[in-house]
């Protein structure tokens, strides 16, 4: 009977595993499509089209996926969906502000789902501007560490306008403003770096640090909410010790 167990509780991961892999994959189309109909389907031409192909790369989505994606976006494929932007403003437990931004084409899903998400798993709605005005735009900019030198990259980036450059661990963060965050994304390729990702997300100004049991709370939330097939990101205002937050990655 162990063995069975053991076969069902490995065969649930990796139900689970697929299932995240195929909301991610789901995400990242969206994400080219939406550049694709805004800026062009010529990545050379559309900076955010071509950030946005090369974190779907990244990501292992397949090949034809992307090209069917930005074939549809830019008018030239039928199929694409007519996408539009939402964004909500909401508290996890602790009156942990969130900013949820989705891409949907049913907006009264949309807004059921994440209702009914945030009521479930402990937190509210909250009005407009309510939570907002405690972030702020960013650019950033993801250099895998591997065989790089932080003092060359961090040169790189300083001389082509970033703000900063943060080690966190796997991976340098650059941070810059996000009027500049393409220009600095050149800048390091030019300079022979690779890059997993380049956008711009919103960050807290002021966040509240969490306890283990107030991030288990926060954190089950917002995967709750990044279930959800339309919303596409959230910024939350929390943040907690190196203790609790490898004490959450254990007990995933």
């Amino acid at each position: 009977m162990s063995g069975h167990s053991k076969w069902a509780t490995t065969k649930n991961k990796k139900a689970a595993i697929d299932a995240k892999r195929g909301k991610l994959f789901a995400k990242l189309i969206k994400n080219i499509e939406i550049a694709a109909r805004t800026g062009g389907g010529d990545p050379n031409g559309n900076p955010t089209l071509y950030d946005a192909i090369v974190k779907a790369k990244k990501s292992s989505v397949p090949a034809d996926n992307i090209t069917r994606a930005v074939k549809r976006g830019s008018g030239e494929e039928a199929g694409g969906a007519n996408y539009e932007e939402i964004v909500y403003e909401g508290y996890a437990p602790g009156g942990i502000g969130l900013i949820i931004q989705c891409l949907t084409d049913n907006r009264n899903r949309a807004a059921a789902d994440v209702r009914s998400t945030l009521s479930k798993n402990g937190g509210s709605l909250a009005e407009n501007g309510s939570v907002s005005f405690n972030f702020h735009r960013q650019g950033q900019i993801e250099v895998p560490a591997k065989d790089v030198d932080f003092d060359s990259l961090f040169e790189t980036a300083a001389e082509a306008g970033a703000d900063d450059v943060e080690d966190k661990g796997d991976f340098y963060l650059v941070t810059t403003d996000p009027s500049t965050v393409v220009d600095v994304r050149k800048a390091i390729q030019d300079a022979g770096f690779d890059y997993d990702s380049a956008e711009t997300t919103l960050v807290p100004l002021n966040s509240v640090e969490l306890d283990l049991e107030g991030a288990k709370k926060v954190t089950r939330l917002i995967d709750a909410l990044d279930d959800l097939d339309d919303v596409q990101d959230i910024s939350a205002a929390w943040t907690a010790s190196d203790e609790v937050m490898q004490q959450l990655e254990e007990d995933e």
